[in-house]
């Protein structure tokens, strides 16, 4: 009838339309809004990164990460953090590589362009949400932790992709000394202050987390007081020796041994981290193996990798020897660019991980042991083996973080060109004079 209600199915119907177009209207708008704000943050990037490029790292000691996090931890309240509060100490550090200084040669390489446009300006926006809040909020504190942990998977893939990125400009455009030496310095940085960030948000997600790492039960974050370093030595050849039976179908054996100028009869320990510490040994590891095998693929049995390891006053030394049939002295700097590596290139998509290839193994091992303050280096007889050295401080007050400086005067680095040497180099070839030759 006419002015009679509707069943109340149909009513229901009505309300439940229009409940949703209101709610599509709703999620349009907050979409849109979004949108609207992440491009004007995106307007904002470059005076963001202008703004923290000004400010230079502190670099922190062992000792202070490691005073930190016993604080935190022990007492449940919130102690003075590094670098200031949250988030400004890895904001300064995160914006560094953002500052467009990467070489011009990579600027137009798409793995580059992915890594510099999109990876750390999204993680610098996610961390500027939190530049005006207070760390004292236990659910800001919460929230900041999650934003970490995904910044930090984020950039889980990072160092193979510009792997890639350099591989696919060699095969481009190939190398010379020049391009080389520009990327070799812009890497070295690049790599460094990834560490130093992954560094900051490891100690901050482990110790704020609440959890216990039931392998590591005793580590303040990653640091572990009392690092075993044998026992980091021979967990880093057993994964090394698995892959070299995976590709060799064999592998070397180890032969480890042990001075402790401080005490005789206890194992070296140290204050560090057994993630670094784990990941220059498997490298050099890999490295030996693979030398090894491939120099005696003709023998029945395979000489021994010998690893010593020495604590003295100042230095933690470790040296692995092997008879790998070494390398001429002109390669060995070679073996620690970025440009260079004696393995065909492997498969990113490859079913098993790859021994060697992509030519920043060893480089980025160096970097780890330069971190804090120490050095890896290698000493090579060709026809015979390399010893590779890893040196490290004893005293977890020397163990200072090595930061790199981003300013005016670091981009100076790409404008210079190579200069004439000052020594005769001798050529490749012998010169012919006998055309110059008087009659």
């Amino acid at each position: 009838r006419k002015g009679s209600k509707p069943p109340a199915h149909e009513r229901l119907s009505r309300v439940a339309r229009s409940v949703a177009e209101s709610r599509s209207l709703r999620v349009f708008t907050m979409k849109f809004v979004r949108f609207l704000m992440k491009n004007a943050a995106l307007a904002n990037v470059p005076k963001h990164i202008d703004h923290f490029s000004k400010f230079s790292p502190s670099p922190l000691s062992m000792k202070q990460f490691l005073d930190f996090g016993e604080c935190a931890m022990c007492t449940q309240t919130r102690c003075p953090l590094p670098r200031n509060q949250p988030p400004w100490g890895f904001l300064m550090i995160l914006g560094e590589p953002v500052i467009d200084e990467s070489p011009d040669i990579l600027k137009g390489n798409p793995e580059v362009e992915l890594l510099l446009s999109y990876m750390y300006v999204q993680s610098l926006l996610d961390l500027l949400e939190f530049l005006d809040k207070s760390p004292e909020d236990q659910s800001i504190l919460s929230n900041f932790t999650d934003a970490l942990v995904k910044i930090r998977n984020r950039h889980n893939e990072v160092v193979p992709t510009m792997a890639q990125g350099i591989i696919e400009y060699k095969e481009t455009f190939g190398q010379d000394p020049l391009t080389s030496q520009n990327i070799q310095y812009f890497l070295d940085r690049f790599y460094m202050s990834r560490i130093s960030i992954r560094m900051l948000i490891n100690q901050h997600t482990l110790i704020f987390d609440g959890t216990t790492n039931p392998a590591h039960p005793n580590t303040i974050g990653s640091i572990e007081p009392h690092c075993q370093v044998a026992e980091v030595v021979r967990d880093a050849y057993e994964s090394a020796k698995m892959l070299c039976d995976q590709y060799y179908l064999g592998s070397p054996e180890l032969e480890l041994a042990e001075i402790n100028t401080k005490d005789k009869r206890q194992p070296i320990q140290m204050v560090y981290v057994p993630s670094h510490l784990y990941h220059m040994l498997f490298e050099l590891f890999k490295n030996s193996m693979r030398a090894t095998v491939e120099t005696h693929e003709a023998s029945r049995t395979l000489p021994p990798i010998k690893v010593m390891v020495a604590l003295g006053g100042e230095d933690l030394s470790i040296k692995m020897s092997d008879r790998g049939g070494g390398v001429p002295l002109r390669k060995i700097e070679r073996l620690f660019s970025y440009m260079y590596s004696t393995a065909p290139t492997p498969e990113i998509s490859s079913q098993r991980p790859p021994l060697a290839g992509f030519g920043y193994g060893l480089p980025i091992s160096r970097l780890y042991a330069q971190y804090f303050q120490g050095d890896l280096q290698l000493y090579s007889m060709e026809g015979y083996g390399t010893d590779a050295v890893i040196y490290l401080k004893a005293l977890s007050t020397d163990s200072i973080e090595k930061l790199p400086v981003y300013n005016k005067s670091a981009w100076r680095h790409y404008k210079v060109s190579l200069e004439a040497d000052d020594w005769c180099i001798p050529s490749k070839e012998p010169l012919n004079l006998a055309g110059n030759r008087a009659a």
